[in-house]
C-alpha cells in the first residue's frame, strides 16, 4: 500500500468511525462496528489504531479538526464582523449539523473520564470562544458593536448556545429550531448592542 493509499484509507475510517459513534455513542462503538461500517477487516483497523481507545480518540480529534477547519475558513475571510458573526452563529447551530452535536454532547460526557477527549474538547471550545470574542473585539472598534468586554460576551453567548443545542440535539420536542435560533439572535444581540433582526 503507497503512502497515499494508506492516508486515503485512514481518512475513510476516521470518518466512518465519526458515523458509528454518533450513531452508537462512544462508549459503546467497537472496533469491529467501525470495521464493517467501513467494510474492512477488523486487523486493518488495528494495524492503524492499536487500540479501541485510540481509535475513538483519534476519531473525535479528527471530528474537531473539520469544524476547526470550518472555523478557520470564517475567520480567514475578508467579511465585515456583522457577517462572520451571522457565520460563526450558523456554523455553531445544531440545526446545520445535529450529527456533529451528538458526537460533541458525547465527548463532553467522556472527557469527564478520558483525560486525552478532554484535552481535545476543550481546544476546539476555547477556539470557538477565542474566535467569538476576536470578532466581537473587531465589530467593537469599527463600531458595529457596543460591548465593553468581548471575551465574556463570546463566553456568555456560547454558553447559551451550548445550553439550548443540547436540549435542541437530546430533547427535540422540547424547544424548536425556530426558537433556538430566536433566542440565540436575541441574546446576542443583546451583547452587543444589536437589533436581532441583524442576525437574520
Amino acid at each position: 500500500m503507497t503512502r497515499r493509499a494508506a492516508e486515503v484509507r485512514l481518512d475513510a475510517l476516521l470518518r466512518t468511525a465519526c458515523d458509528v459513534i454518533v450513531e452508537r455513542g462512544l462508549a459503546n462503538t467497537r472496533t469491529a462496528d467501525v470495521a464493517q461500517a467501513a467494510g474492512v477487516s477488523q486487523a486493518l483497523v488495528f494495524y492503524h489504531f492499536a487500540t479501541k481507545d485510540r481509535l475513538l480518540a483519534e476519531a473525535f480529534a479528527y471530528a474537531v479538526e473539520q469544524d476547526l477547519t470550518r472555523l478557520d475558513a470564517v475567520m480567514r475571510s475578508s467579511a465585515p464582523p456583522l457577517t462572520k458573526l451571522r457565520r460563526l452563529v450558523r456554523l455553531y447551530t445544531p440545526a446545520g449539523r445535529p450529527t456533529s452535536w451528538a458526537m460533541w454532547i458525547d465527548g463532553w460526557a467522556e472527557s469527564l473520564r478520558t483525560p486525552e477527549l478532554e484535552k481535545t474538547s476543550r481546544r476546539l471550545d476555547l477556539r470557538w470562544r477565542q474566535d467569538l470574542a476576536a470578532v466581537i473585539a473587531d465589530g467593537v472598534a469599527n463600531h458595529t458593536f457596543e460591548c465593553a468586554d468581548p471575551a465574556g460576551a463570546a463566553w456568555r453567548i456560547s454558553a447559551v448556545m451550548d445550553g439550548l443545542a443540547v436540549q435542541l440535539a437530546v430533547h427535540s420536542r422540547v424547544i424548536s429550531r425556530r426558537q433556538f435560533t430566536e433566542w440565540v439572535r436575541l441574546v446576542t444581540a443583546r451583547e452587543l448592542g444589536l437589533d436581532p433582526a441583524q442576525l437574520d
